[in-house]
């Protein structure tokens, strides 16, 4: 079973949506043993970090979501929250990924690595970047079973204005004014700060690919 947790910050429908069209088994809830029982785990979440963040404080559920030991993916808010800390609204997170998320264009400046090992092309100035991100943009370096069938540059769908920065945890990444990292793991542990339930084909097979792990 597949428990979709459900701390009040949105998205729930269109996550359920699209495990329901895999045909997955699963079940939307905020209680505690149930989460703890499920096979897989699923942190969506649309927002502001710091009220999101309270939100699963008062449900008793970071320790929870900390301790699971079946694979977790955490999707948009959801990954920030598993993060050290958030610029948005300074905000202290439950530190599962050893990277800080920051606001589009004012810290992911500078050249990407490729994977060739140069520096890429130069990022655009952040003075003429779009935030909120919101559309479709491509993820490369994919590093993750989570990425299994999936070709370097596949589109997938943003909406955000923050993301976390590169780190070793890093599995994907996305060049927006910089790059940050479209996706972390760490042990059962993942995140997407792309939407992989709105990514068309690309993201039903990334979702398939977690319910496989």
């Amino acid at each position: 079973m597949i428990a979709v947790i459900d701390y009040d910050t949105g998205n729930l429908r269109s996550v359920a949506n699209a495990l329901g069209r895999l045909g997955a088994e699963f079940t939307v809830t905020g209680d505690a043993e149930t989460i703890r029982s499920a096979d897989r785990v699923l942190l969506p979440g649309v927002g502001e970090a710091s009220s999101a963040m309270e939100k699963l404080r008062q449900r008793g559920l970071v320790e929870v979501i900390r301790s699971l030991t079946r694979p977790v993916l955490g999707i948009c808010i959801g990954v920030q929250l598993m993060c050290r800390r958030s610029a948005e609204g300074d905000t202290p997170c439950m530190g599962i990924f050893d990277t800080d998320v920051k606001r589009l264009g004012e810290t992911f400046s500078g050249r990407p690595a490729c994977s060739c090992g140069c520096m890429g092309s130069a990022a655009a100035p952040a003075e003429e970047l779009k935030v909120p991100e919101m559309g479709w943009n491509t993820v490369e370096r994919l590093r993750s079973p989570l990425f299994t069938g999936l070709e370097e540059g596949a589109y997938v769908y943003y909406v955000h204005s923050y993301a976390p920065g590169l780190c070793p945890q890093t599995i994907a990444t996305t060049l927006y004014g910089g790059p940050f990292s479209a996706a972390l793991g760490r042990d059962n542990f993942y995140g997407t700060q792309f939407h992989p339930e709105k990514s068309g084909r690309i993201g039903e097979r990334i979702l398939k690919n977690f319910l496989e792990l």
